[in-house]
């Protein structure tokens, strides 16, 4: 099989990267300078243990790849960006006859838990990935995956999950792909639990954005109300998610973040949004899930609300991580009405 990694930011170009270290047809879909650096130099990947230089193939565009029967398509790019790079793909022609929507696998490797569903509606066969994966993207060509001795846990199943827990053969394939990669790729009965259990992980990504890496203790209260609030909004709408116990039973110490240089990781995946500028982050998707289904099911989520808020200000604004206090950020979560 041959990974077309679309979007090959701190995720995508460490599972591209990392397959095409471990002997695995890849190839790197990027845009702008990062592509430029891409095609002229390699993808530069640093992980606890090495720093590499991997000429893996690049491509700026669906227009620069010629789509193959046995290609697996990852979808590696932020949620708001998901629409977009769908329907990019879906159209292009497979060698043979047919095209990528109904005939090639899709593969989910994004935060959220709105990508599977963009994707079913116009993709036949699609496939969800929790991603544990602690990397950084700050420089065109250059990705730092910061984990050890794992690079990342990445659980894959089959959207929606095959009925009766039945074993999905391809999903398989994919998992002993990236476990030969420096990866660990549980094959659970339903990927959907995993991927909710991460959302409700991620509701500190815009707090951390927008104020910065702190262990301040009024930013610990928003984190812990945050994260409450997207319990009783999945409680409510009867989602199922993965309790912590377990995800740290799975993960162990297997995916432990490390100094690389003597320093330690920045921030994570919003950090990294306004750090590089980019305009768009992705709490519509992550807080704004919440938000969502607290609206549709009568629970309040304030905290939430003002992250999505703030944090989407910020990127259309430009500004730069960490420029307001966790106590301004109270401030505007004490401000909003009751009801």
């Amino acid at each position: 099989m041959r990974y077309v990694i679309i979007g090959a930011g701190a995720v995508g170009a460490t599972i591209g990267g990392r397959l095409f270290d471990a002997g695995h047809e890849a190839v790197l879909v990027a845009r702008g300078a990062h592509y430029e650096a891409l095609r002229a130099g390699g993808l530069r990947l640093t992980t606890p243990d090495r720093a590499m230089t991997l000429p893996v193939p690049a491509a700026d565009g669906p227009g620069a790849v010629g789509l193959r029967p046995e290609d697996v398509l990852v979808l590696a790019v932020k949620t708001q960006d998901s629409v977009a790079a769908l329907d990019a793909w879906a159209a292009r022609p497979v060698e043979g006859g047919g095209t990528a929507a109904t005939r090639l696998p899709l593969l989910c490797a994004q935060n959220g838990v709105e990508n599977e569903r963009l994707a079913l509606r116009r993709f036949r066969t699609v496939y969800g990935m929790c991603v544990w994966l602690p990397a950084t993207f700050l420089e065109p060509g250059a990705v730092v995956a910061s984990a050890g001795p794992l690079s990342g846990m990445l659980h894959v199943g089959r959207f929606p999950a095959p009925p009766r827990g039945e074993r999905d053969p391809l999903a398989a394939r994919i998992a002993a792909d990236l476990e030969s990669a420096g990866f660990g790729a549980p094959l659970p009965p339903d990927v959907m639990p995993w991927k909710y259990a991460k959302l409700l992980g991620n509701l500190g990504n815009a707090l951390q954005a927008v104020c910065g890496v702190t262990d301040d203790a009024v930013a610990r209260e928003l984190l812990g109300r945050a994260r409450e609030e997207g319990a009783r909004a999945l409680d409510a709408a009867g989602i199922a998610y993965v309790d912590a116990a377990e995800q740290a039973r799975v993960r162990g110490d297997l995916v432990t973040v490390r100094e690389i240089g003597g320093t330690r990781r920045q921030g994570g995946s919003s950090w990294q949004s306004l750090a590089r500028g980019t305009g768009s982050i992705e709490a519509d998707y992550l807080n704004g899930e919440v938000v969502l289904l607290g609206r549709a099911h009568g629970v309040r989520t304030p905290v939430n609300e003002v992250l999505q808020r703030v944090a989407g200000d910020f990127a259309r604004e430009r500004r730069r991580p960490g420029e307001l206090t966790p106590a301004q950020l109270m401030e505007l979560v004490g401000g909003l009405p009751d009801a």
